[in-house]
């Protein structure tokens, strides 16, 4: 027995199409349901194109709508929340390597640069003057190699081979981010005073990275001066960049001039033009 309300089929005169018989309770019935589902579905669609439209104009925060930008704070926020030291990026045989290195993104290497004059200029977190350091002098702490993968934000990965000093052997040597003037000797357990956040710059202040402490003393962030036993060349970041592998590439600044430790977040380039502030996978 079929439910009372299933239509059953008409067969057409040549056996083939299937409709209803013109008047019929079950034509009247089939014409109902479809002018219910035009109407649902105008309705729909129209309720999505007024709450696009909503979300478009509300008040914008670092160049997204305020909507989508706490969107991205949660995602960010759930990604520190999980954020350990012991969490490495997988390391490759340094064979894997790609030989060419793909460049991407020209912003902050557009001005002149005399290597030979270069500076990485450092604010002290507890304040004071600024001091600068050279290349001979990133190069004099302990050399760390390896190949990791990096990850484009745009959906692309290559495995590269990078060389420098480790970030966190920086600050134990030259202890600038913390109030107290404590070197990071542990990164498991750091100085209580320790900045929670750093900005890295170009020297021409055209881009800028701002990353929590966590990922900065993590043991694969580099201040990277080699690709693939070679120094940097001029697109790749010469003669230091960031290099931190658990963060897409957007963080890997390159050409780095002025690092600062700050108490809120800072100023970040593709955070401002919509994408997540911390950019890690």
């Amino acid at each position: 027995m079929q439910p009372d309300n299933q239509i059953p089929p008409h067969p057409s005169p040549d056996g083939q199409d299937l409709t209803l018989p013109p008047g019929s309770p079950q034509q009247q019935e089939a014409a109902r349901r479809t002018r219910r589902s035009f109407i649902v579905g105008g309705l729909a669609a129209l309720g999505g194109v007024l709450g696009w439209r909503y979300l478009l104009q509300r008040p914008y925060a670092d160049g997204t709508p305020q909507p989508f930008r706490r969107v991205l704070d949660a995602n960010g926020r759930l990604s520190s929340a999980y954020f350990r030291e012991t969490r490495l990026a997988r390391e490759f045989p340094k064979s894997q390597a790609v030989k060419q290195v793909r460049t991407n993104g020209s912003a902050g290497l557009e001005s002149e640069i005399d290597l030979a004059a270069w500076r990485m200029v450092v604010q002290p977190y507890r304040g004071g003057k600024a001091q600068e350091f050279t290349l001979a002098d990133i190069k004099a702490l302990p050399r760390v190699e390896m190949t990791t993968e990096l990850k484009c934000i745009e959906g692309w990965s290559i495995v590269v081979n990078w060389a420098g000093a480790r970030f966190a052997d920086f600050l134990a040597k030259y202890p600038l981010a913390s109030r107290s003037g404590q070197p990071v000797k542990d990164i498991a357990n750091p100085p209580s005073d320790l900045a929670p956040y750093v900005s890295v710059v170009t020297p021409d202040e055209e881009y800028y990275v701002g990353l929590d402490m966590h990922s900065v003393i993590h043991p694969q962030t580099l201040l990277c001066y080699e690709i693939n036993n070679q120094p940097l060349s001029i697109a790749h970041g010469a003669p230091l960049r960031l290099v931190t592998p658990l963060k897409y590439g957007i963080k890997h600044l390159k050409r780095i001039g002025t690092i600062s430790f700050a108490d809120e977040r800072p100023a970040d380039y593709w955070a401002e033009q919509g994408y997540d502030w911390d950019s890690g996978h």
